[in-house]
């Protein structure tokens, strides 16, 4: 479960992290990555599950999944030199991953997260 002070909350900060990072995705999910100048802070993950995925039972279920996903990617080593900043992520589920079990939804969202974050590196250079 992702702490309080790691999860993008704002209407702002939602909008900054999408218009100023990087895209990936796939038929799942869609992840855009980017990386903030004060490296003091932890990392931070934003999600959205529209109606379009399904019911509120379905929505919740998805919504937990992801967080557990990137809890985990977060402690991994994300293979992105942090030294001047830190990551924020929001994650954008999309209506066929209501039907995906957790392994295929943690492996799709895993690429996702990695293949924003390397355009993102890309792009900086």
């Amino acid at each position: 479960m992702l702490p309080q002070h790691q999860r993008i909350r704002t209407a702002a900060q939602f909008s900054d992290t999408q218009r100023s990072g990087s895209r990936f995705g796939n038929r799942n999910v869609v992840v855009s990555a980017n990386i903030r100048t004060d490296a003091a802070e932890a990392p931070r993950a934003g999600f959205i599950v529209s109606k379009a995925v399904g019911n509120a039972v379905t929505r919740n279920r998805v919504k937990r999944r992801l967080r557990a996903i990137v809890t985990e990617v977060f402690d991994r080593d994300l293979g992105v030199d942090l030294s001047d900043g830190s990551i924020d992520l929001v994650v954008r589920a999309l209506p066929a991953s209501a039907h995906l079990d957790f392994d295929d939804l943690r492996e799709s969202t895993t690429h996702a997260v990695h293949g924003a974050l390397r355009k993102f590196m890309r792009r900086g250079q």
